[in-house]
């Protein structure tokens, strides 16, 4: 087994906070894009899809656009062409032509919510996490500087310095990586919300408009 001092250990805790850190604002960055794509690709799709003339045309713009609303469109009209077709005989196909169409958007707005989750997680674990980290990083040097102290029998400033420096930046480095995480974990929270609201009120106004064409694409 190998031994750790009491410095190797406040060390590794900074190297942990370090990882946090960096974890955390690569994860910003990659959200932060994902979420101005997305954003664009909706705000694209939506114009293109609500300019079509007809069903037919807003199902070419589903089949050529990208982004969340996009693939809603595009699970809709793959529901309304089977149940033109007759549909596969089976439980998730069972029920009138109304009830088909709301399982299938309903199940594509999961899908997409369940994408715009991820790494939100991961954001609220190291900033609930990361100030305990430091403040075991900040005992544990108390704890070292104790020791040196109980050692030396002297309690000079140049013998808990290091220590307590130690300690100190661990408190430090927990609470900066963790207030970027939180914020940035809320936004998330908030754009996320958004984006299924939206998705919730266009997979409302797709059935509306199948109900209208009497669920037929043509």
């Amino acid at each position: 087994m190998p031994h750790f001092s009491s410095s190797d250990i406040v060390f590794i805790t900074l190297w942990v906070l370090v990882l946090f850190s960096v974890a955390t604002w690569t994860l910003i960055v990659v959200k932060g894009w994902m979420q101005w794509r997305l954003s664009r690709e909706n705000r694209e799709f939506s114009l293109a899809f609500w300019s079509a003339k007809g069903l037919r045309e807003a199902e070419q713009v589903s089949t050529s656009a990208a982004g969340p609303l996009a693939r809603l469109a595009h699970a809709g009209f793959t529901a309304l062409r089977d149940m033109q077709k007759g549909g596969e005989q089976s439980l998730y196909h069972s029920g009138d032509q109304q009830d088909i169409l709301e399982r299938c958007l309903r199940s594509q707005v999961q899908k997409e919510h369940n994408r715009l989750d991820s790494g939100l997680m991961v954001l609220a674990s190291i900033g609930s996490t990361a100030p305990f980290v430091g403040l075991f990083g900040t005992v544990w040097g108390i704890m070292h500087a104790l020791q040196d102290i109980s050692k030396s029998g002297s309690a000079g400033l140049d013998v808990v310095a290091a220590p307590i420096g130690e300690a100190l930046i661990a408190t430090a480095l927990g609470i900066a990586t963790a207030i970027p995480a939180v914020l940035a974990y809320n936004y998330g929270l908030r754009r996320t919300r958004l984006y299924v609201a939206e998705m919730e009120d266009f997979a409302t106004d797709f059935l509306h408009l199948a109900m209208k064409s009497g669920f037929r694409v043509e």
